[in-house]
């Protein structure tokens, strides 16, 4: 479909290779935002800066990226984020293994169930306040594992704020299922390593995790940052040589309702803002992806940590109730200072 170039903000689908876009466009503002069909996976967002069209996200950049999806880069996490611990939890008194048959270091569960889904396309809608896309899927249902049925709607909105996202997250079985939504951005704020970006995360409270990045049993967990300077993130400072791969909790809440992570450039004054209205945050400095390490830094806003299914103190967060739907939204703004 045509965008109507009478109106500020635009819609269109599109191509890349072979695999199908959607693109929001502000032609007041020069913004572009690209989102994958495949895993509704956001592929960039460009914003004018002196002078010159910047991209922010360092999404997929080909076909066979948004379908091979290395680092996960933008993914849609649900009906849970992060990894959970040897692929198995309990629910209302049931044990459940995602991988049965599965043995040994094979034994891996990461990031949901929707990476590799092709999400439909509900609407498409602009004027002149946003561009808007709907991207839906009834692909989570009853599978190893899982004995639930969720339908998920992803809407993603262009405007003058910036991008909002909003999950929508239907229980549609007959039992109360564990589900919960994380989002896997990448950011690149400019050229080069991410060392020297200033980076601040308004949290109280650290989580702990082992070698295998899943959080300590119990209250071993949870760390007050004041007893963990170097990964203490509470004033903007320089990333420098930290290897983040923490999720962040106790988080500040703003004035407006937005808890917000910032990252700047303090050579160019360049910076975004990642907001989500609860939940934790992870940070990632993508020292292990196969490409561009530390190039790029993942801010992944989630409605709780992970493995949250195997945490009793997130028990009541997760769980959604059969005909109950739960919603969170996050988002990014631009700030230039």
């Amino acid at each position: 479909m045509a965008a109507l170039s009478a109106l500020r903000y635009g819609v269109e689908r599109a191509q890349l290779g072979d695999q199908a876009i959607v693109v929001l466009t502000d032609r007041i503002g020069d913004r572009r935002v690209r989102i994958a069909q495949h895993g509704a996976a956001l592929l960039s967002f460009e914003v004018p800066f002196e002078g010159a069209m910047h991209d922010l996200a360092d999404g997929h950049r080909d076909a066979a990226e948004i379908v091979g999806r290395p680092g996960s880069r933008f993914a849609i996490m649900v009906p849970f984020a992060g990894r959970i611990a040897d692929a198995r939890y309990r629910f209302d008194g049931q044990a459940q293994d995602l991988q049965p048959g599965v043995v040994g270091a094979e034994r891996a569960s990461r990031h949901g169930f929707v990476r590799d889904t092709e999400f439909d396309i509900a609407t498409l809608s602009a004027d002149d306040h946003r561009a808007e896309v709907s991207l839906s899927t009834t692909a989570i249902r009853p599978q190893p594992g899982y004995p639930h049925a969720i339908d998920l709607s992803v809407i993603i909105t262009l405007d003058a704020g910036g991008i909002t996202l909003e999950a929508r997250m239907r229980n549609v079985g007959d039992s109360a299922a564990p589900c919960f939504f994380g989002w896997h951005p990448y950011f690149r704020l400019a050229d080069g390593l991410v060392d020297g970006w200033q980076l601040q995360i308004p949290a109280q409270t650290l989580i702990r995790t082992g070698a295998d990045l899943i959080a300590l049993p119990g209250a071993a967990a949870y760390v007050a940052l004041d007893n963990a300077p170097a990964l203490d993130f509470r004033e903007a400072r320089r990333i420098g040589d930290s290897i983040l791969d923490q999720g962040y909790t106790d988080l500040d809440i703003e004035a407006d309702g937005r808890i917000r992570t910032r990252l700047r450039d303090p050579f160019n004054g360049f910076g975004i803002a990642v907001w989500q209205e609860r939940g934790v945050m992870h940070a990632f400095t993508a020292d292990t992806v196969s490409r561009d390490a530390r190039r790029s830094i993942a801010l992944e806003p989630m409605e709780c940590m992970a493995d949250a299914f195997n945490r009793p103190e997130c028990a009541e967060a997760i769980r959604l109730e059969p005909g109950a739907e739960r919603r969170f939204r996050c988002g990014v703004e631009v700030e230039l200072s």
